[in-house]
């Protein structure tokens, strides 16, 4: 099963990537401050229990975590030794986190971490050259069991094969959503799945995004349609 846990909810724009955030889009419908990070009432979710004892969120459940806010966001900090203590004690459950604070990493993991929980998946999102350049640095030195790159919104062809080898178990790569969506042009999309043939790293294209262009042509492609015409390109590559 599949679990959506935000221990905290709001964050702070950090980069071109956030402009259009979905986050400050939502909150924006029930005037609210996206911009303020609070603590959730459903923090305790991953070792809550029901009536026979058992935990609400079974073994074997991915628990995707922290997807209204950033984990390793500054304002978070009084409250994430708790959030890594129910990670350790639900060692039978995944969690899945994505980032744009990477490099906050080495002053935000706990003293026990070591070469990294072995059921965290932290990825790291990058958005175009600069970003890739600052965070992946970063990202690849990092002590981390499970890594995966993400190149969403993806803003402009990027240049990432020094950063590409066999521990990363996937690049996935997408456009941009919303009535305001910045361009994602097709050519973009190879070049990074060139890289990742190269270096044989999975790789996914996971959405077009709704402005999307295509041999010179640009399209403009309801959401309903984004993924289903990603994987129509046939582009996904195993990394075998």
């Amino acid at each position: 099963m599949t679990f959506t846990w935000n221990p905290w909810h709001g964050c702070r724009k950090l980069s071109a990537g956030c402009m259009n955030c979905y986050v400050y889009r939502i909150d924006s419908k029930f005037d609210r401050n996206s911009s303020v990070v609070s603590k959730t009432s459903s923090f305790t979710l991953p070792v809550r229990r029901g009536r026979s004892g058992a935990y609400k969120v079974g073994p074997g459940s991915v628990v995707y975590t922290c997807f209204t806010s950033d984990f390793f966001i500054e304002d978070a900090d009084e409250w994430r030794a708790e959030a890594w203590r129910m990670m350790r004690e639900r060692s039978d459950v995944e969690f899945f986190m994505i980032t744009k604070r990477i490099h906050r990493f080495a002053v935000c993991v706990p003293d026990d971490w070591g070469e990294g929980y072995p059921n965290v998946s932290i990825c790291c999102t990058v958005e175009n050259q600069e970003m890739a350049d600052y965070r992946l640095a970063f990202y690849v030195r990092a002590p981390i069991a499970h890594k995966r790159i993400i190149c969403e919104p993806l803003l402009g062809e990027i240049d990432i094969a020094e950063y590409l080898y066999p521990g990363i178990e996937e690049l996935a790569v997408g456009g941009e959503s919303g009535e305001d969506a910045r361009l994602c042009d097709y050519e973009w999309v190879l070049s990074l799945r060139a890289q990742c043939i190269a270096a044989r790293v999975p790789f996914m294209f996971r959405q077009t995004g709704a402005n999307f262009r295509k041999d010179g042509r640009t399209y403009r492609i309801p959401r309903r349609l984004q993924s289903s015409q990603a994987r129509r390109a046939g582009i996904d590559y195993s990394g075998d």
